[in-house]
């Protein structure tokens, strides 16, 4: 979980935002190459006016700085694209999660198992256990199974609402009378903790998402004292 001491990204904990990582930190250096070199001729054009006689009219210098913007796109597009449909792509998921935002809270549904459904509340203050964070722990976490592709359904029952975990790299707008869908696959266990990302309202701030990932039995276990409850 992100704290106030974090100045990048949270650590991934699945293989998309292994591959968001790596792609920021791909664009971050280029953008980092591209500042020093920017740099470096705009101070050497001040403090060497000689240097001007060779830009003017110098058709070889205008060629290169065509030709290198042309080439680091590529460089940016070529992974982006490729990242774009890895992020759409929904292939065979063991597991489908329905999530509907309301105002100001999010029901889950389990539609394979039973039609397991319920409601997660933020936690209030005065009824949070010791160790639990503020403004994020809700009543009913939503348990999935690591190791498996799992497919998210998100709609919204009133506003615009986004369901958003930064650790698993999704965020998918949640729209009134509109399915939208994304996957993910965990590859470790935790908690992980997510806001809503669209202003829906006066609580917008107070609408959180936890994600437990838990080993497959466990799952199930989870998922029989849902059924009995």
């Amino acid at each position: 979980m992100a704290t106030w001491a974090n100045l990048s990204l949270q650590d991934s904990a699945s293989p998309l935002m292994e591959q968001l990582t790596f792609f920021h930190d791909h664009a971050l250096l280029i953008l980092i190459m591209i500042t020093t070199l920017v740099s470096y001729l705009m101070a050497t054009l001040f403090f060497n006016s000689n240097i001007h006689r060779y830009l003017l009219e110098g058709q070889t210098i205008e060629v290169i700085w065509t030709i290198l913007p042309a080439v680091t796109l590529i460089f940016i597009a070529l992974p982006s694209l490729r990242l774009l449909y890895l992020l759409d792509e929904v292939s065979s998921p063991a597991v489908t999660l329905k999530t509907i935002g309301h105002q100001w809270y999010w029901s889950y549904e389990f539609s394979d198992f039973d039609s397991i459904e319920f409601d997660s509340y933020m936690t209030p203050y005065s009824e949070m256990s010791e160790g639990g964070f503020r403004l994020l722990d809700v009543d009913n976490r939503a348990v999935l199974p690591m190791n498996a592709q799992i497919r998210v359904l998100v709609t919204a029952a009133d506003v615009l609402h986004s369901w958003t975990v930064p650790a698993l790299g999704v965020k998918v707008d949640g729209t009134p009378g509109r399915l939208n869908q994304t996957s993910f696959l965990l590859n470790r266990p935790g908690v992980y903790y997510g806001q809503c990302s669209e202003i829906c309202g006066a609580n917008h701030s107070f609408m959180p998402i936890v994600i437990e990932s838990v080993p497959t039995h466990n799952f199930i276990k989870w998922l029989s004292s849902m059924s009995s409850a």
